[in-house]
């Protein structure tokens, strides 16, 4: 570990030595993407320098130590040698986790979908509670929010809705997020006051570009046809909602939200690139790794992942064997605690799968 330190650390002065280069900063493209690969070495180089005057500072105090010192200054220096050496450990298991590799979607927007399950009206509505906890978050986060397409149910809940959150790091933080939501309360239409169990699916797709995967248009079929439900007066009176089929495979995106049946064509777009983008990468990642699974889940849409109880106030990741008695917080948005203990777990999974494999 500590040799790629080492040569990470050259590189990454050798790159300071290029980003100040007049003939470089001319050339902007080469600029900003050479100050990219700065950044992203900035924390590993920063906590390398900090881990080796940690370790500077043991060989000081030791030799110290070899020295007659009086009782009191003695104690200084092995306090100070005790700090020092829980200081490099502590950096070392930071330097460990920063040299993972990154998941190259990390930086992207994403494309939230949420369909409501088992258990009708309830499950509509607890989709809708589920989209207004994400839309809270990102507003936490001075993330922005674009709904793409929603389809309502009589009570005024969600049977799917897609929607876009953009900002930076949003996929890093949302992608734990896909799977099978399950909530425990009473709902609105029980009149005997009796606890149903209902259940709603969410999909974290991150963005994708043309660059990321291709799409030949030939083998996307588009059809229009008139909108349904609220959205003003060309509601019902033009082909304004837009449906593509992928043919090679199979994939269906429609979308509605937009009066203009341009932006509804853009926007449906946006999300088939999504899905195609996000089916090859699971191919991907299945054929390379098919017997291993991280700790945190493989992101599964039938996995059953956190359950919601009303009653007892609580939440439960099932991943992590996470319970918060905090449900009014987590529904308002307040995720990080989970979303944390998401990514550390992942991690520490990352962090032993290298450690067996070297």
């Amino acid at each position: 570990m500590f040799d790629r330190l080492v040569e990470i650390e050259n590189k990454y002065e050798n790159l300071a030595d290029q980003i100040n280069d007049p003939d470089i900063i001319s050339n902007q493209a080469q600029w900003r993407k050479l100050m990219k690969e700065y950044s992203d070495m900035t924390p590993i180089v920063e906590k390398y320098r900090e881990y080796r005057a940690a370790k500077e500072s043991i060989e000081e105090s030791l030799m110290m130590l070899e020295e007659k010192l009086d009782d009191e200054f003695r104690e200084l220096v092995k306090e100070e040698l005790a700090e020092n050496k829980e200081k490099v450990e502590t950096l070392k298991q930071e330097i460990t986790i920063l040299l993972l590799p990154k998941d190259p979607n990390d930086e992207k927007n994403v494309i939230v979908e949420i369909r409501g399950g088992v258990g009708g009206d309830e499950a509509a509505l607890f989709a809708e509670r589920l989209f207004r906890m994400y839309a809270r978050y990102a507003e936490r986060r001075k993330w922005r929010v674009e709904i793409m397409s929603f389809n309502e149910s009589e009570l005024g809940g969600y049977k799917e809705i897609s929607f876009m959150i953009k900002g930076q790091g949003a996929y890093s933080r949302l992608k734990y997020e896909s799977g099978v939501h399950r909530v425990q309360r009473v709902p609105v239409t029980e009149s005997g006051g009796r606890i149903h169990t209902s259940a709603a699916t969410v999909a974290v797709l991150p963005e994708a570009e043309e660059v990321d995967v291709h799409i030949d248009m030939n083998d996307v079929r588009v059809d229009v046809f008139r909108a349904s439900g609220n959205g003003g007066q060309c509601v019902n009176t033009t082909d304004s909602a837009v449906r593509m089929t992928h043919i090679p495979t199979g994939i269906v995106v429609s979308c509605q939200n937009e009066k203009s049946q341009l932006k509804n064509k853009e926007q449906a777009l946006k999300v088939l690139y999504a899905r195609v983008y996000e089916m090859e990468r699971r191919a991907h990642d299945e054929a390379i790794a098919s017997d291993r699974r991280a700790q945190v889940g493989s992101g599964d849409r039938s996995q059953r992942i956190r359950t919601y109880n009303f009653p007892q106030g609580r939440v439960t990741d099932h991943r992590i064997g996470l319970t918060l008695h905090k449900i009014d917080a987590i529904i308002d948005g307040d995720l990080d605690e989970i979303m944390d203990a998401l990514a550390t777990t992942d991690q520490m999974a990352k962090m032993q799968e290298g450690a067996a494999a070297e």
